[in-house]
C-alpha cells in the first residue's frame, strides 16, 4: 500500500460541503467514487479541511491509501477522467506512509472574495459575496492588525465547535481592493469552526462604520461570540492553500 497525496480545487456551490454524507451529494463522496471507478478500492480518505457547503478551494489537501499500481503524478489525469468540471486534482504524488493532511499541515490560507459591483451577480453570486454598500475599506484594513498574533479566537468561533483549545496563531490578514474587488486574505497555523467567515464579517461592520478598528481588541479579550459579527454567507470563501514541511 502507498500513500497518495492529491492537491485539488473545486466549486462548493452545488455540494454539502466536503465531507461526505448520507443521501447528500458532497466533494468527499464524489471523489471517493472517482477513486473506486478507476482503482476499484473503498478507501478510507483525510483532508486538510474540512470546508462547509457552498465554500470553495483553489489548494485542498487530502490523502489514501491505495494498492493501484498507478505511478504518483498520474493519480491526476486518471482522476480527473472521472471527476466532475467543478472538482478536479491539480497535482498528486506519493508520499510517507504518517502522512497527515490536516495535522501535518503547518499553515492554512483561505481567501475571501467580494463582488463591489452592481452588477454581475448573476455570475458571480456563488463565487463572492456580492456586496456594493458604501464601506470604508481604510479602516477595514487597519482592523485586519488587530488579528494578526496569537490570541484566542473563541469570540470568532461559532457554536458546535470540537475544538480542544481556542488559541490559534494569524501571521497575516490583509485586506485588497482592485477593480471592482475586495478580498481578504488570511494565513494561520489553524482555523476554528467559521472562524474566517465570523472575521470578514465582523470587518464588514467596521466598515459600515459599527465597531472602530480597535474594537477588535475588545472582542477578541472578551472571548464573546456575541460581540463580533455575524458570519459572512460562504460563496465566498475559498481554502486557497496548506502549507507543508515536506520536501
Amino acid at each position: 500500500m502507498k500513500r497518495v497525496k492529491l492537491v485539488l480545487e473545486y466549486d462548493g456551490s452545488n455540494y454539502h460541503g466536503f465531507q461526505i454524507q448520507k443521501n447528500a451529494d458532497t466533494v468527499q463522496g464524489r471523489l471517493e467514487l472517482a477513486i473506486s471507478r478507476l482503482s476499484g478500492e473503498k478507501i478510507a480518505m483525510t483532508c486538510a479541511g474540512r470546508t462547509d457547503a457552498g465554500v470553495h478551494a483553489l489548494g485542498q489537501v487530502v490523502a489514501f491509501d491505495s494498492s493501484a499500481s498507478i505511478p504518483g503524478e498520474r493519480w491526476t489525469m486518471a482522476l480527473n477522467a472521472f471527476l466532475p468540471e467543478d472538482i478536479q486534482v491539480l497535482k498528486s504524488h506519493y508520499v510517507k506512509a504518517n502522512f497527515n493532511p490536516r495535522f501535518d499541515a503547518q499553515s492554512k490560507r483561505y481567501i475571501y472574495k467580494i463582488l463591489r459591483n452592481k452588477n454581475r451577480r448573476a455570475f458571480y453570486r456563488n463565487l463572492a459575496l456580492c456586496n456594493s454598500e458604501n464601506l470604508d475599506i481604510g479602516l477595514m484594513q487597519e482592523a485586519c492588525k488587530y488579528i494578526e498574533g496569537q490570541h484566542s479566537f473563541r469570540a470568532f468561533c461559532a457554536s458546535g465547535s470540537s475544538a480542544k483549545t481556542f488559541e490559534r496563531t494569524v501571521s497575516n490578514c490583509f485586506l485588497a481592493e482592485k477593480n471592482n474587488w475586495l478580498t481578504m486574505e488570511i494565513e494561520a497555523n489553524g482555523f476554528l469552526y467559521n472562524m474566517v467567515r465570523i472575521i470578514m464579517g465582523t470587518l464588514l461592520e467596521v466598515g459600515r462604520g459599527k465597531y472602530s478598528p480597535a474594537y477588535i481588541e475588545e472582542i477578541i479579550r472578551s472571548q464573546d461570540r456575541t460581540l463580533a459579527g455575524p458570519t459572512a454567507p460562504p460563496q465566498g470563501l475559498y481554502l486557497k492553500e496548506v502549507k507543508y514541511n515536506e520536501a
